[in-house]
């Protein structure tokens, strides 16, 4: 099922952006363990829309859970959360459906569904699913940081503004926990600020700026990840071409290793305190496909929110002529902020997915 990921831990992500409710479906969790809802709803608030750089449309994004607990712990039945639609307005879509908007999925949608796809607000395309996400998500890490696994990410840039990067071989837990705990996630506070100032000139000009996330993994041992075609790179990748608006990942050194030399990018191995590790790790901590016990480190670039409200042009797909197009709504200039938790609920469930398959559902506590 295209809504559906995972093996061991199957997650679904149902609903559509102005429908009744979307939600989660998570069927293979471990039994025995006990949620802490209070953790979740934190996680969700960092994704959730409102504040001056974002959109303004208003959802509680409150979860209500219909079946997978037992006083408060996992049953073995599937986890199945509602979350309700509340704050939106279909009428700003109505003409949207003969006139698709640019970089969109309006088109391409109409033509594999016959015309009878949901426009109003992007349907099920829309960043409104990344809400279920972020739920499975936060109960993924969860259960990762009982094994001493931590997942945290920061904004890298937005706009050409760069923040400082990950130390590829020194992040630890403390640092994740930290960056994650801000409001705008930067680890130079300088950098943050100017990349808010771009938001909002993106803002007050009609138009909208993009953005990197980078995230990073530590605690994971080495010898996770199912080559050829389940490895630890396809899992993530997977998921995070799955969030509205990811157009390119790279793993450790990534785009840079196609100009270096293998003397320059090759990563020595050492041992410390009778573990191997390597010295550098611009293999982003995954050699062929499985975990080295290194950092995973890896990179999600989003584009610039398509829809601004500069006039652009479309065609008219009833009368098969261009048309002028003036997009109304509320949206983001920049989806990047409320893209770090997507990212990290992302690889939180591939890797949780993968831990299961490597250590066992049954045997888990």
């Amino acid at each position: 099922m295209s809504s559906s990921f995972g093996k061991m831990l199957t997650v679904t992500i149902f609903g559509q952006s102005h429908g009744e409710a979307i939600g989660a479906v998570l069927d293979g969790l471990p039994a025995g363990i006990r949620l802490d809802f209070d953790a979740i709803a934190r996680f969700m608030a960092r994704r959730a829309p409102g504040g001056a750089l974002s959109t303004a449309r208003k959802e509680a994004d409150q979860p209500q859970v219909l079946s997978g607990l037992c006083d408060g712990i996992t049953c073995g039945a599937p986890l199945a959360v509602m979350i309700q639609n509340g704050d939106h307005r279909s009428h700003d879509y109505d003409k949207l459906r003969d006139l698709p908007r640019p970089m969109h999925a309006d088109y391409p949608a109409a033509i594999k569904y016959h015309g009878c796809n949901d426009i109003r607000g992007g349907g099920q395309f829309s960043g409104r699913l990344t809400a279920p996400l972020c739920f499975a998500g936060a109960v993924a890490g969860q259960l990762l940081a009982q094994k001493g696994i931590t997942v945290g990410a920061h904004i890298a840039a937005i706009h050409g503004v760069e923040d400082e990067p990950f130390d590829p071989v020194g992040i630890d837990a403390e640092t994740l926990r930290r960056v994650t705990a801000q409001a705008f996630p930067t680890l130079s506070v300088q950098a943050g600020e100017r990349m808010q100032r771009e938001i909002e000139a993106a803002r007050q000009s009609l138009d909208s700026v993009g953005g990197i996330v980078e995230c990073a993994a530590v605690g994971l041992p080495a010898g996770i990840g199912e080559p050829l075609y389940e490895s630890l790179e396809s899992r993530i990748s997977s998921l995070l071409f799955s969030i509205p608006a990811v157009k390119g990942v790279e793993f450790g050194a990534g785009f840079a290793a196609a100009v270096m030399t293998g003397s320059e990018h090759n990563d020595p191995f050492t041992v410390q305190n009778g573990v191997v590790r390597t010295a550098t790790n611009r293999h982003g901590g995954i050699l062929g496909g499985i975990s080295t016990g290194m950092p995973v480190l890896f990179r999600a670039a989003f584009k610039p929110t398509p829809s601004i409200a500069r006039p652009q042009q479309t065609v008219s797909l009833s009368q098969g002529c261009e048309e002028p197009l003036q997009i109304e709504g509320r949206h983001d200039p920049c989806v990047v902020l409320r893209a770090v938790p997507c990212v990290e609920a992302a690889a939180s469930l591939a890797l949780l997915d993968l831990m299961l398959e490597s250590k066992g559902r049954d045997q888990w506590n």
